[in-house]
């Protein structure tokens, strides 16, 4: 039963303040999923404590994800395009609609995300003698965006979106290599083949997945993202950006584990692109930090 389906067959079950709640939901729908929690409260009459208890109610985590399923709730046509977005929508409908679904997806991955996964997945990076990133299809792209952020670190690291490459390079693994595969719904057969190819060779396995996945019960370490899109049917958007969000806060973490002495490194890297732009009419904050790491640099 979706969302909105509740909303029609529960009414009379919920408490007055919550009714008020649904009647304001059910008289614009697409409207709500655009608006604060505050604001909902107060064009209701109620309390943002009632709007939340609604929302738990309905099997939502929070305000956030109730906008996000009463999006997807919405979606009866626009077939393979994006669920939250209908056939007849307009691009002043469907552009906010996109933005918050991503928002909200952001927001609830954020509240549920396991740090302690993250700080184990940042160590391993750190210790790894090699850091390989697979992605296929959608998830390739965030393959190579790893490969971007993370060699910078000083760690050997690529990224292969073949699934043939993926394959004798899994089985030719070494200990100490890391393999970081990415899958949103954790279902790719080629993914689930390549991590067990790789442990079988002594490497470690962390995969960024869906909870519960074939990929994920295959890997060492899984860091699952529990964000509700049918990629089975719609283009990946959400989940993407999940996905790279994720890798940020890694890459992050993984900078500020190697400590200031890497920082002369990433300044250098910085600093290599400035020839290859036009000049800036006045440096950016950025840019000023680079020339105070490079001024703090010891002269050869």
């Amino acid at each position: 039963m979706s969302l909105l389906d509740q909303l029609n067959s529960r009414h009379m079950s919920f408490s007055k303040a919550e009714q008020k709640v649904v009647a304001t939901v059910l008289a614009n729908p697409s409207a709500v999923t655009r608006i604060s929690i505050a604001n909902l409260a107060r064009t209701s009459g109620v309390s943002e404590p009632t709007v939340n208890r609604l929302c738990k109610r309905l099997g939502a985590s929070g305000f956030p994800d109730f906008k996000l399923q009463l999006a997807l709730a919405l979606a009866a046509g626009a077939r393979f395009v994006n669920s939250a977005v209908n056939a007849e929508d307009d691009i002043e409908t469907f552009a906010p609609k996109l933005f918050d679904a991503s928002i909200a997806t952001l927001a609830k991955v954020r509240d549920q995300i396991d740090t302690q996964t993250l700080s184990t997945v940042i160590q391993q990076i750190v210790r790894a003698r090699q850091v390989y990133f697979f992605g296929q299809g959608n998830s390739g792209p965030v393959a190579l965006d790893a490969e971007i952020k993370f060699f910078r670190f000083k760690i050997p690291v690529s990224a292969q979106i073949d699934p043939m490459m993926q394959r004798m390079i899994a089985a030719a693994a070494q200990r100490n290599d890391l393999f970081v595969l990415i899958s949103h719904t954790g279902r790719t057969e080629a993914m689930i083949d390549h991590a067990k190819l790789a442990r079988d060779s002594g490497a470690k396995v962390v995969s960024i997945t869906a909870p519960g996945s074939p990929l994920a019960k295959t890997s060492d370490i899984a860091i699952t993202l529990d964000v509700a899109e049918n990629t089975d049917e719609y283009l990946p958007m959400t989940s993407r950006l999940a996905q790279l969000t994720v890798l940020d806060v890694i890459a992050t973490g993984v900078t500020l584990a190697q400590g200031d002495g890497h920082l002369p490194h990433l300044a250098r890297i910085k600093e290599s692109l400035q020839s290859t732009r036009l000049k800036a009419k006045s440096p950016t904050p950025e840019m000023a930090k680079v020339s105070q790491i490079r001024d703090r640099q010891p002269s050869s």
